[in-house]
């Protein structure tokens, strides 16, 4: 089966409510949509490439993606998770004109894409997508420079318990007993978030599910009590 799958054509209502279009009348939003190709992803696929030249930009319409850069010794390392309603594959936005990380689905994934050569008209014409654009830009600047800080000042310990915090404020859904990070998330993937090793983040985790704080299984991270998370997270005194 191949990884893509082109839909059929999809109703405007679909991008009515995601900020780059959500000040677009119908009729523009129609025109955005015949310009698009629409696309179903398989859980694992690559939408693009570290490198690879910016060609389009994409519209995360359902699903997770999972932004990953390698390293001088060829290893993946995670470094961002994208949830649906946004924007990826944004080079233009930053003066590249090549994609910086790969970006790999983390579940099934539906995915709109456009010529890059649009990107100018889009930010032109119409109103609230450039704007919108460059708070994405922003905020995902801001998320990395935070865990940069993280990673200078903070033990191991803190930097696991504010990256499940930004996952959950993110992407979490609430259940009975807490709240599930909406994708499937290994240990790895949290160790690669947090720079530690696997041996580090799983001895964590183990350690939390153990006092009832999550619950880790099948790929799957629910949050049980996030108020002490947040305590964990916090520097600890000076004795």
């Amino acid at each position: 089966m191949s990884p893509r799958r082109t839909l059929p054509r999809l109703d405007e209502s679909l991008l009515t409510h995601l900020p780059p279009f959500s000040k677009l009348d119908r009729r523009q939003i129609r025109t955005i949509l015949d310009q698009a190709t629409s696309r179903r992803y398989d859980k694992g696929v690559a939408i693009f490439d570290e490198g690879a030249p910016a060609e389009r930009f994409f519209m995360l319409l359902d699903g997770y993606v999972r932004v990953v850069r390698v390293t001088m010794t060829g290893e993946q390392v995670t470094v961002l998770h994208i949830p649906a309603g946004q924007l990826l594959g944004i080079a233009r936005a930053i003066g590249r004109d090549r994609y910086p990380a790969t970006a790999m689905t983390a579940t099934e994934s539906i995915v709109l894409s456009w010529p890059t050569r649009l990107w100018d008209t889009f930010v032109a014409e119409y109103d609230g997508f450039a704007t919108q654009t460059y708070k994405t830009v922003g905020d995902r600047l801001g998320e990395v420079h935070n865990r940069v800080v993280e990673m200078a000042t903070q033990q191991v310990e803190q930097r696991v318990a504010n990256a499940l915090l930004r996952l959950i404020n993110q992407t979490g859904r609430k259940v009975a007993d807490g709240i599930e990070i909406d994708f499937p998330i290994t240990r790895q993937d949290l160790s690669e978030l947090t720079a530690t090793t696997l041996h580090t983040a799983s001895r964590l985790l183990s350690a939390w599910e153990k006092q009832g704080l999550v619950e880790s299984k099948r790929r799957r991270i629910k949050v049980l009590d996030p108020h002490a998370l947040v305590l964990l997270s916090q520097p600890k005194p000076d004795l």
